[in-house]
């Protein structure tokens, strides 16, 4: 009926006066709509009911008839009738989950393995083998539950079942439950530690009492009364020299020295050893880290890249150049490691064919392709090329009924709700319409959605897109009472939130610059600003003025060293003074490959990155990446 309308108007040339008409209708259905929830909540069915039939070509029925079917789980031949017509929805997975948690409460295990759906959840999953068990199937299930086994975590109760039948089993060994209690030891799960010490025989128990008090006393392990005689008092020192050499370095240190002439260890357990102590030496930036990591034969790509990181700190680039010809073929491609193969051939004096490296990686646009271009005196290179739509590509997309289900979310002001529909949405989609859906969510002003459907899209090179001038007054203006470049707060912003206003971490900072309230209400104090509550944060004009004077104020703490600060905005200005503790003069970028922490390391290099992108979105003043890089003062 609608497409027929449509085409009237059309064909009358009363487009205006049509789409003015079907606007109301369509304010209409929403009217219909909230109506609908309202007596589905008050338990009104009759009413419900007949509002919501008369909202079928409405883009949420699904998510209405999906709210009210999840009421009554019992209501088998509609829920059926549900999952056929609208399979292809979110809905429909969501009702069939709860569905099968129903069907196994009351041991309907025939529908629940006719309606199962692969990646549904673990506890379906283990709920779908037992039903599997139930029907007769004995050796699949059995097998799963070996495959369930291997965590440190405690399963979910749905589990429990198909669990009894490992425990039941022959199958399972005393080594089955080593290798889980070791697992559990690891995650420091103490009622899934006691659970399976129960399951041990007497002298095994006291084995595990043993490793319990090494795991929380570790110095033990250096008593002569510990004597290694197997496979399994070994593993006990290596949790135990592990535990040591977080808390006391020297100790696990001098504590292997002793034991490891004594030849209870096979080269797996020395590999182990050496693996911890290199890195744990590696993470505390000592120099005898390199003598550890090289004695791992079959390194990881952990081990691999921090014997480069420790030869780096240092400053050994003949170590440097070894350890780099140890990475991987794949390791060896990426911009981060060619930048220092080109610097260290180049030390080494290789000049040449070091500033050959050098010409190409600065053709990079990254951290490393910058810095690669300052050495050469290169203009830096951004290779944008925006996504290129087809005509009506991007119309044709939002026409679709995912994404229409997502914009009427929009409207309704239910962003979480319309966000969750979007990436069901989209995980539908090839790579070239994920680029047209990313720039759809530019269009709906969902900048850290546009940028993450980007990602998915593994296009990189919009950067209109990728780094939006969303807020850019608030952010100009509080540059300018800060003293700041304006690109420092935008690449600041740019990693912390993706331009989220909404942003909240899991430990609870928030907003663009993701700050705590507790460190909000401090900094309103020292501007006499007012402080209402942590929800101000989520406000961008607060939180712009509030990040920026934070870190402003690291910048005078860190004598206006640009990655001290920024590292500092990350991980806390204590651990980079602890991080700066040392008696040696390092270049920037050596400090800042050498940084402990994983988060921290990639934190720096993607602001500075960032913070050259916008310069160049903002048509500021040349801005150069060595500008920010004075060598690193050590404490």
């Amino acid at each position: 009926m609608q497409i027929k309308r449509q085409l009237m108007c059309l064909l009358l040339g009363m487009s205006f006066l049509c789409n003015t008409a079907f606007s109301s209708e369509f304010d209409q259905q929403r009217q219909d709509f909230l109506l609908a929830e309202k007596m589905l909540a008050q338990g009104k069915n009759a009413e419900f009911l007949s509002l919501s039939s008369q909202l079928i070509n409405y883009p949420l029925y699904p998510y209405l008839q999906y709210q009210w079917l999840k009421t009554d789980l019992s209501q088998t031949e509609r829920i059926k009738d549900f999952l056929a017509n609208h399979k292809d929805t979110r809905y429909a997975g969501l009702l069939r989950s709860q569905w099968l948690s129903y069907l196994a409460d009351n041991q309907r295990w025939e529908e629940f393995v006719q309606f199962y759906q692969t990646a549904d959840s673990v506890a379906h999953e283990c709920q779908y083998y037992w039903a599997s068990y139930k029907l007769g199937h004995r050796q699949q299930p059995l097998a799963e539950a070996i495959r369930f086994w291997f965590t440190g975590d405690s399963l979910v109760n749905e589990c429990n079942d198909l669990m009894s039948l490992l425990l039941l089993s022959p199958l399972l060994t005393p080594e089955l439950i080593w290798q889980r209690f070791e697992l559990a030891l690891k995650n420091n799960n103490k009622p899934l530690i006691n659970s399976l010490k129960y399951l041990l025989d007497d002298p095994n128990r006291k084995t595990a009492d043993l490793w319990l008090q090494i795991h929380k006393k570790p110095i033990m392990i250096q008593y002569d009364q510990f004597v290694i005689d197997s496979d399994l008092k070994a593993r006990i020192f290596i949790d135990g020299l592990q535990k040591l050499s977080q808390s006391d370095l020297e100790s696990a240190i001098t504590v292997w020295d002793n034991k490891k002439q004594l030849g209870h260890f096979n080269n797996r357990h020395v590999q182990q050893i050496e693996k911890i102590l290199g890195l744990t030496l590696a993470h505390a930036r000592d120099d005898r880290a390199y003598v550890h990591l090289s004695q791992v034969s079959e390194p990881d790509a952990e081990v691999r890249e921090w014997k480069v990181r420790s030869a780096l700190f240092a400053m050994n680039w003949q170590q440097v150049n070894e350890a780099l010809t140890g990475l991987s073929a794949e390791e060896k491609q990426k911009p981060q490691w060619q930048y220092w193969q080109a610097r260290t051939l180049i030390e080494i004096g290789d000049v040449q064919q070091g500033q050959f490296l050098y010409q190409t990686l600065s053709n990079d646009r990254s951290f490393y392709g910058f810095m690669a271009a300052d050495i050469l005196n290169n203009a830096y290179v951004f290779s944008d090329h925006p996504v290129n739509l087809q005509e009506n590509e991007l119309t044709a997309l939002a026409e679709q009924v995912d994404f229409r289900v997502a914009h009427e979310f929009i409207e309704l002001k239910r962003d979480s709700e319309a966000k969750r529909q979007w990436w069901f949405a989209i995980n539908k989609l090839s790579k070239t319409q994920l680029k047209v859906s990313a720039k759809l969510a530019q269009k709906w002003q969902w900048d850290q959605v546009a940028i993450m459907t980007l990602v998915k899209a593994d296009y990189w090179d919009d950067l209109v897109l990728r780094f939006p001038l969303q807020y850019a007054n608030q952010i100009q203006n509080t540059a300018y009472y800060m003293d700041l470049e304006p690109a420092i707060i935008f690449g600041l912003i740019r990693q912390e939130s993706m331009l989220d206003p909404k942003a909240m971490s899991a430990v609870g900072a928030r907003g663009l610059m993701q700050i705590m309230p507790e460190t909000g209400k401090e900094i309103a104090g020292q501007l006499n600003a007012p402080w209402q509550s942590a929800d101000s944060l989520f406000v961008p004009e607060v939180n712009i003025r509030f990040g920026a004077f934070y870190f402003k104020h690291l910048l005078k703490q860190f004598n206006g060293h640009f990655a001290l600060a920024t590292a500092a905005y990350n991980a806390g200005p204590g651990r980079v003074t602890k991080w700066l503790s040392n008696d040696r003069l390092l270049p920037t970028d050596v400090w800042i490959e050498t940084i402990p922490f994983k988060e921290t390391r990639k934190y720096v290099s993607s602001v500075l990155a960032y913070t050259i992108i916008y310069q160049e979105r903002l048509q500021g003043k040349a801005l150069k990446l060595r500008e920010l890089l004075p060598e690193v003062p050590q404490h």
